[in-house]
């Protein structure tokens, strides 16, 4: 009986649709699995993620990782667009599969993986399928961008709106003013036309107590996005991004589509018209530079609300004109969100810097610490691997007592005591029960695997350790970010500003960096993954990973 695993996806859209579910996939390939026999030993399930990309996807990650290890012969599917949408993809993964002598079945769809003629029959049904799906996008394109030329709302959620069906097609919706939200809209305008700057203003909106459509704080973003939106003013904006999913927000559109709506506005043009000027000239002002690397920012964390802290300057003019500046790091939360959010808890720039290199150098030298750090290592690993070995010698008794069982039923089959049903029945119980143990078993393993069981060399550590601190000193502005960012997971403060703990992470691509400074982004760091935090309020901490 061949070895197989089920890999199964829905993204967030397919998950209201009962044909999709995960369930229902499971259900009809263990069903295939039953009818061709074959023994499911294991199952992968990504929820609410897209089949057009494989990077988010975690279990196809661990499904390919696993089949490295040759723990099963055949992934099945219940469509083979739930491995991936696109053909490229597909095929990748089918052959890397490949490489490990893993065939892929569909439970839906007929063709043989291990066969030309069936890797033809694949190739063909994943670009027909890639074929009338980017027919359906591009169908569905058109349709909307028709919809926003006529001035219909094409979805979404908006602030001062709600969608509603509109009368004369149930299919389709139009908007209608949420008056609640709406004066909300009409404050920020009114506000940002009197003077108001855009901290100022999402302070005082956060103060007041007033939220997002989605519960949330105001944010900066959040304010500059209600300040440019035509919606407002009864106008439909569509396509003003371009390429989404790769670009983000880089990829705006110069020449979205704006034509009239259908739905009322909510500001009235003149308002509109003033804030964009003031907007437009507050935009054409020069960006204030900050004149230095800030290299703690996302690093160090804010003590009250545990946000990244980010930079920040503090001007003050003097009789002579020319101005004091003081370099500091703030709470993100309070810096985009006001007051309502958090407190500044601003930390004087050169201080903590040079805190917290005292604080690294204080670790890469004390050979006490780094001992310490070793042995608590080394001890955490013990006390996860012994569990495990003790729960596969369990497995392994079970097993042996089941074959032990086995035996004697068929000595009561051939001794005439049980005739040859009881025989069937008693067997497929047991053997029931030995395919339960043997699938514990292989996760048990697949655990001792995963835990990275081999005893760290404190010697390893300290040329890390050494390394790291001979590229902080000799490194300029750019590249000491840089390797404080590959080592420095976060550090966290107490409310007084002092240090609290600085968490330090080594996995492969940080050693092989601090050795031979290799580009860390192409290298695999799932061999070799440590996690030190370094806790300086107490006793250290130690922490191992192992992917």
């Amino acid at each position: 009986m061949k070895k197989v695993v089920i890999y199964a996806r829905v993204s967030t859209a397919e998950q209201a649709e009962e044909g999709y579910s995960i369930e229902a996939q499971i259900d009809a390939v263990k069903k295939k699995c039953g009818q061709e026999n074959r023994q499911v030993i294991n199952e992968y399930i990504d929820r609410g993620i897209s089949g057009k990309s494989i990077e988010k996807r975690e279990a196809l990650k661990r499904l390919i990782k696993d089949a490295k290890t040759g723990q099963f012969e055949e992934v099945w599917v219940w469509k083979t667009n739930r491995l991936a949408r696109n053909h490229l993809d597909l095929l990748k993964i089918v052959d890397e599969l490949g490489k490990f002598n893993v065939d892929f079945k569909s439970c839906s769809e007929a063709f043989d993986t291990s066969t030309p003629t069936g890797k033809l029959m694949m190739n063909l049904l994943a670009s027909v399928g890639e074929f009338e799906r980017e027919t359906i996008v591009e169908n569905v394109k058109i349709g909307m961008k028709q919809r926003a030329k006529m001035g219909k709302w094409n979805g979404g959620i908006v602030l001062g709106y709600q969608s509603v069906k509109d009368g004369h097609d149930k299919e389709k919706s139009k908007l209608e003013i949420v008056e609640e939200e709406a004066e909300i809209v009409r404050m920020i305008f009114q506000l940002y036309a009197s003077g108001r700057g855009l901290r100022s203003l999402v302070n005082h909106i956060n103060q007041l107590g007033y939220k997002t459509k989605k519960g949330n704080m105001f944010a900066i973003a959040t304010i500059k996005g209600i300040l440019q939106n035509p919606i407002y003013i009864g106008k439909i904006r569509y396509n003003r991004m371009q390429n989404w999913n790769e670009k983000r927000r880089k990829g705006k559109n110069a020449n979205p589509i704006i034509v009239d709506g259908e739905h009322e506005p909510i500001i009235g043009i003149d308002l509109w018209n003033k804030v964009q000027k003031i907007y437009k000239e507050k935009s054409q002002k020069p960006i204030r530079n900050f004149s230095g690397s800030y290299p703690l920012t996302g690093l160090l964390k804010c003590p009250e609300c545990g946000a990244s802290m980010v930079a920040g300057v503090t001007k003050k003019r003097r009789k002579d004109g020319s101005y004091n500046v003081h370099k500091y790091y703030y709470c993100g939360e309070w810096r985009n969100k006001g007051i309502a959010a958090c407190r500044s808890n601003g930390i004087k720039k050169d201080y903590i810097e040079e805190v917290v290199f005292n604080k690294i150098k204080e670790i890469l030298f004390d050979e006490y610490i780094l001992k310490d750090v070793v042995s608590k290592l080394n001890k955490k690993s013990k006390d996860i691997i012994k569990p495990l070995t003790d729960q596969l010698k369990s497995i392994e008794k079970k097993l042996n007592s089941l074959e032990t069982k086995k035996t004697k039923i068929f000595d009561l089959y051939e001794d005439g005591i049980i005739n040859k049903q009881d025989l069937a029945v008693r067997l497929k119980e047991t053997t029931q029960k030995v395919e339960t143990e043997l699938i514990n078993r292989e996760k048990i393993q697949e655990q001792l695997n995963q835990s990275n069981s081999a005893p760290i060399d404190y010697r390893m550590v300290k040329d890390l350790m050494y390394n790291f601190n001979s590229i902080l000193k000799e490194a300029g502005v750019e590249k000491k970010k840089r390797v404080l960012n590959l080592v420095v997971q976060q550090i966290k403060m107490n409310p007084d500003r002092t240090v609290k703990a600085i968490m330090l992470n080594f996995d492969e691509r940080t050693k092989r960096y601090l050795v031979h400074e290799e580009d860390e982004s192409a290298i695999d760091s799932s061999s070799f993954n440590i996690s030190l935090e370094i806790n300086f309020n107490s006793n250290t901490s130690i922490k191992r990973r192992s992917n």
